[in-house]
């Protein structure tokens, strides 16, 4: 899964060619971050779930 912090890819890049995002907020919507220009989208949670491709970078330890 995921977590606040966490570093994801999105199945579309954004339009500045990036598609890595930083999760910054966390509740029934969430709040990413854009890796290269810092643009900030909110997003509910089901589309998030259904746009997000994977985790790149997890702030979880095992």
């Amino acid at each position: 899964m995921y977590s606040l912090n966490d570093v994801v890819m999105m199945k579309k890049a954004h339009p500045c060619g990036e598609n890595s995002w930083k999760i910054i907020r966390m509740g029934a919507d969430i709040k990413i971050e854009c890796q290269k220009c810092g643009h900030v989208v909110m997003l509910p949670r089901r589309e998030f779930e259904k746009k997000m491709k994977k985790v790149i970078q997890s702030t979880q330890e095992n």
